[in-house]
């Protein structure tokens, strides 16, 4: 038996069950999870509030950090640390907000030396796709000194760990938050100036005054289409997430008269070098200590509590969770 984040429909329910190992989906490793992580997806499937599960009953969790149990892939074997995440698991299949999983061989990433189950889990998928924002401004050509790089959504988990990880990088970031009091947090983190967010959540003309070399936007909506109008000739734009919304009201205005690049970053189905690559670098280049700061931690139960208040914004950071307590 484990415990786990169970979700059922008809009716809905979210709760922490004990379930048989023997329910387990198919898959060619067993993993004994440690910790996994509460993302805004996982916020959703949890409270309900959007299609994010599309196989019933489901076990929650798009992230998950552990040891090999058993395995029947050549790639690993028993007492391996490994960490998922994305590939439709928390979706389509049974995730890792649970003390066992079984999931497919290709799915996983070797947990880099030097970096814990838990700090893997600190990172997760917000972190992770933060790493994978920072790596395409860099791969197109944004280097330190061409200008400011905006960071929306700035007090979550991606913008908390993109923050950390471009200030690390040698840039001046503006962190974009509707959370005046986490100014101070903010600039623990490395940002040099922070906005309202307000300034960017309203309709805005297409073009607007130069000021960004980069952009990492997890938000969506107005704030995506003011920011890729605000941005300095050829200047990069990498979108991640729809915290706003999944609308995109723009014109083609900054991408031929400025050259901006738009960026998609997507970090479900991203292929294996790209991962490795992601947590190489977030294992060598970020903060320990500022990792400490983004992350709270949290059992089982307390995870299906926290699920609305991420969706409503009041969570700061990274929710870490535990799940053997």
């Amino acid at each position: 038996m484990f415990k786990a984040i169970y979700l059922t429909r008809d009716p809905f329910e979210a709760r922490v069950a004990e379930l048989d190992e023997s329910a387990l989906p198919e898959g060619d490793v067993t993993v004994r999870v440690e910790y996994s992580t509460v993302n805004y997806k996982d916020a959703l499937a949890i409270a309900d509030r959007g299609p994010v599960v599309r196989k019933w009953p489901m076990v929650a969790g798009i992230d998950g950090a552990g040891v090999v149990e058993a395995s029947d892939h050549p790639a690993w074997k028993a007492g391996d640390r490994v960490i998922l995440n994305g590939w439709g698991v928390g979706e389509t299949h049974w995730g890792c907000l649970a003390q066992k999983a079984r999931l497919k061989g290709d799915w996983l990433v070797r947990q880099p030396e030097g970096l814990a189950a838990r700090q893997a889990m600190a990172i997760g998928t917000a972190g992770y796709t933060a790493m994978l924002c920072a790596l395409a401004l860099a791969k197109q050509g944004v280097e330190p000194g061409q200008g400011d790089i905006l960071v929306t959504g700035a007090t979550g988990g991606v913008g908390s760990v993109a923050v950390s990880i471009l200030s690390g990088w040698g840039y001046r970031v503006v962190a974009s938050t509707g959370k005046a009091a986490e100014a101070d947090y903010l600039r623990s983190l490395g940002a040099a100036e922070i906005v309202d967010r307000a300034t960017l959540a309203q309709p805005g003309k297409p073009l607007q005054k130069e000021r960004w070399a980069g952009v990492v936007d997890s938000v969506g909506s107005h704030t995506l289409a003011n920011a890729c109008a605000q941005a300095k000739y050829r200047g990069v734009v990498a979108a991640c997430g729809l915290a706003q919304g999944m609308d995109f009201t723009s014109s083609v205005a900054p991408f031929i008269l400025r050259g901006v690049r738009l960026v998609g970053v997507d970090s479900v189905m991203a292929p294996r070098a790209e991962r490795e690559e992601a947590w190489a670098r977030l294992a060598a280049d970020l903060d320990r200590a500022k990792l400490d700061a983004i992350a709270a931690e949290a059992g089982l139960a307390e995870a299906v509590a926290l699920a609305p208040e991420v969706l409503a914004g009041r969570v700061r950071g990274r929710i870490v969770v535990d799940v053997n307590r």
